[in-house]
C-alpha cells in the first residue's frame, strides 16, 4: 500500500465510511477508491480535488496529517520554501507531478510543477476538468494545449495560458524531450461547477474557436 493509499484508507476509517460510502462522497467509482487505497493507481489530479472534497481536508492533507491553524491563519504572515525537487511526487499515466509548499493547507491556490509524459490526445481517458481557473506556464520543451471549446495551441518556454478549468482541457508535450510546466490552479471559493461547463465561459474576439464545440478533435 502506498502512502497515499493508506492516508485515505485512514481517513475513511475515522469517519467510519465503507468503501460505497466514501464513493458517494467523493463521487469517485468504489473499484476506483479501492485501487488507490491498495497502491494499484495513481490519482489524477480532478480525482485528488474529489477525494478532498469528499472528506473535507485541503488537498494537501491527502498526503499528510497537519495540525489545526487559526482560522485566520490565511492571513498571519505564513511561508512555505520547496527546494529544488523537494516538491510532493504524484505519479499519473500522463503527468509527473511535483506538489510545491504542501506543507501548507487552506491554500488559496495550489502550485505544481509538472514533467508532462503524454504525447499523444489519444493518451488521455478522458478530459480534465474541475471547478475554479488555473495557469499554466511552460519552463523547458514545448507542449500542445487541447481545449474543449478552443483550436490546440502550441506553447514554447515562457509562454503560458489562463483557463476555466471547468473546460476540458489536456496537454501533450511536442518537444524532443518531456516538457516541464508549472501550474498554478485556484478553485473558486463557493462555486459550483456549472452543467457541461460552460456557462461563465465567454470568448473574446479574434479567439480561435473549435469548430465543433464540445466535440473532440482529432488526435494529433
Amino acid at each position: 500500500m502506498s502512502e497515499l493509499g493508506a492516508r485515505i484508507r485512514g481517513l475513511r476509517s475515522q469517519k467510519e465510511w465503507t468503501l460505497d460510502s466514501a464513493a458517494k462522497a467523493t463521487g469517485l467509482a468504489r473499484s476506483t477508491l479501492s485501487k488507490i487505497e491498495n497502491g494499484q493507481m495513481s490519482p489524477t489530479y480532478d480525482a485528488l480535488l474529489k477525494l478532498a472534497r469528499g472528506f473535507a481536508v485541503d488537498i494537501s492533507e491527502l498526503f499528510e496529517p497537519h495540525a489545526p491553524e487559526p482560522d485566520n491563519a490565511a492571513g498571519s504572515g505564513r511561508r512555505s520554501i520547496t527546494r529544488a525537487a523537494q516538491g510532493q511526487a504524484l505519479a499519473t499515466p500522463v503527468y509527473q507531478h511535483q506538489l510545491l509548499c504542501n506543507d501548507l493547507s487552506n491554500k488559496l491556490m495550489t502550485p505544481f510543477r509538472s514533467t508532462v509524459t503524454a504525447r499523444a490526445f489519444a493518451d488521455f481517458a478522458d478530459w480534465d476538468r474541475h471547478e475554479g481557473e488555473e495557469l499554466l506556464y511552460v519552463l523547458q520543451g514545448e507542449v500542445e494545449l487541447f481545449t474543449e471549446f478552443y483550436e490546440p495551441e502550441r506553447l514554447a518556454v515562457g509562454d503560458c495560458a489562463y483557463l476555466d478549468s471547468r473546460m476540458g482541457h489536456r496537454v501533450i508535450s511536442r518537444s524532443v524531450e518531456d516538457a516541464q510546466v508549472l501550474w498554478v490552479h485556484a478553485p473558486k471559493p463557493g462555486g459550483s461547477r456549472a452543467p457541461d461547463g460552460v456557462q461563465s465561459f465567454a470568448a473574446r474576439p479574434g479567439d480561435r474557436i473549435a469548430s465543433q464545440p464540445g466535440a473532440s478533435p482529432p488526435a494529433p
